[in-house]
């Protein structure tokens, strides 16, 4: 087979896959996903969870929100954080089945 058989992925994918997989390389994100994977939270119950600080908790949201792997909504003066991407919490959910059998 020739080189020019092949099909290569686009930059612009293989840059989103390779933020996606940064997104999950990172312990507490993990943490994060997995959390709103099972319900909605607001930053201090993760802040709680995690024990850390709501400032900490935060600049992780804002990097998954800015992959838009979590998503918001404003109840009263507290925000809501939910994971916005059943995708990567397939991948998550694969990846921690793996590890666990």
């Amino acid at each position: 087979m020739d080189a020019k058989d092949h099909t290569f992925l686009s930059a612009e994918t293989v840059e989103n896959v390779s933020q996606i997989f940064k997104a999950l390389s990172d312990p507490t994100r993990i943490k994060i996903l997995y959390m709103l994977s099972q319900e909605e939270c607001s930053v201090n119950h993760l802040a709680e969870l995690l024990e850390m600080s709501q400032s900490a908790v935060s600049h992780q949201l804002s990097f998954l929100r800015m992959l838009r792997l979590v998503k918001s909504r404003r109840e009263g003066t507290a925000m809501i954080y939910s994971c916005d991407d059943s995708h990567v919490i397939s991948l998550l959910s694969q990846a921690i089945n793996h590890c666990e059998h």
